[in-house]
C-alpha cells in the first residue's frame, strides 16, 4: 500500500461484485477513492457494497453490455460521487470451452461482445462524459490467453486479443489527456475461473512462482497503473501472471 492515491477520486469498476473486480475496488477504497460497481447480480453488489461502505461505493446492477445500463452507471456515479477519473473494464465471459472450429457462432459473437465492444462502449462513454476534457485513466483486464495459444479456450483468448488492441489504438486516440493500459492476468483463484485449476493435480506447477493468483495479485499493478506513479506508461498490456508466460507456458 502506498498511501491514498486516489483521494477524491472517483471510479468505475464494470464486474465487481466478486473476484478480480471486486479486490481493485476494494484496492482503489483503501487508497481513497469513491466507486460504482457494476455486475448483473444485485444481491452481490449489495453485499459488495456493503464491505466496501455505502460512504464509498455504489452498487448498480445491469448487463455491462447494455448502452442503457452504461448510461445509467454514469448518470448515477456522477451524481452521487462527482465527475469519473478512472474505469476499469472488467466484465468477462467464458460460457463455453472447446476449439474453434467447434464453437457456436452465436456464442462467439456474444463473447465479443461483453469481453471486448461493451469495454469500448463503456471508454466511449466515460470519455464523453468526463474523460475527454478533465483527462484520466482506463484500464482493461486483458488475459494472457489473448498473448498466447490457449487451447479449450480459445475464443475467450480471442476476445482478449482484441483488447491488449484497443489498449494501444485507445491509447493513441485518448493521448494527451488520458492513459489507456492493461493487464493480462494467468489463472487467478475466483468462482469464475474454477474450472482452469479445481481437480488438477498441481495446477501451480507451470508457473515459476508456483502459485496461483489472487485478486490482491490484479488488483495491485491496476492501482500502480490507474496511479500518477505510471504518469508516463500508456498503451501498455501488462502480463500480471506469476511468471508463466516467461515459462513458455499457456493457460491450459
Amino acid at each position: 500500500m502506498t498511501g491514498r492515491r486516489f483521494e477524491g477520486q472517483v471510479a468505475v469498476i464494470t464486474g465487481a461484485s466478486r473476484g478480480i473486480g471486486f479486490g481493485i475496488a476494494r484496492r482503489l477504497v483503501d487508497e481513497g477513492a469513491k466507486v460504482a460497481i457494476t455486475a448483473r447480480g444485485e444481491e452481490a453488489l449489495a453485499d459488495a457494497v456493503e464491505e466496501l461502505g455505502a460512504d464509498n461505493a455504489i452498487g448498480i446492477p445491469g448487463k455491462a453490455h447494455d448502452p442503457a445500463h452504461q448510461d445509467d452507471v454514469i448518470a448515477k456515479v456522477t451524481a452521487r460521487f462527482g465527475p469519473i477519473d478512472h474505469l476499469v473494464n472488467n466484465t468477462g465471459i467464458n460460457p463455453v470451452y472447446g476449439g474453434l472450429l467447434d464453437i457456436d457462432v452465436e456464442v462467439a459473437k456474444k463473447i465479443a461482445e461483453v469481453n471486448a465492444i461493451s469495454a469500448l462502449q463503456w471508454t466511449q462513454k466515460v470519455n464523453k462524459a468526463s474523460l475527454g476534457e478533465r483527462g484520466g485513466n482506463v484500464v482493461f483486464i486483458g488475459s494472457v490467453a489473448g498473448m498466447r495459444n490457449s487451447p479449450g479456450i480459445a475464443f475467450y483468448g480471442a476476445s482478449k486479443a482484441m483488447i491488449a488492441r484497443l489498449v494501444e489504438d485507445l491509447a493513441v486516440e485518448m493521448g494527451p489527456k488520458c492513459r489507456v493500459n492493461g493487464v493480462a492476468p494467468a489463472v487467478v483463484k475466483t468462482k469464475f475461473a474454477t474450472a482452469l485449476y479445481e481437480g488438477q493435480e498441481d495446477p501451480a506447477a507451470p508457473y515459476p512462482l508456483k502459485r496461483l493468483g489472487e485478486p490482491a495479485d490484479i488488483a495491485g499493478p491496476v492501482a500502480f497503473l490507474l496511479s500518477e506513479d505510471a504518469a508516463w506508461i500508456t498503451g501498455t498490456m501488462l502480463p500480471v501472471d506469476g511468471g508463466l508466460l516467461a515459462a513458455g507456458a499457456s493457460l491450459l
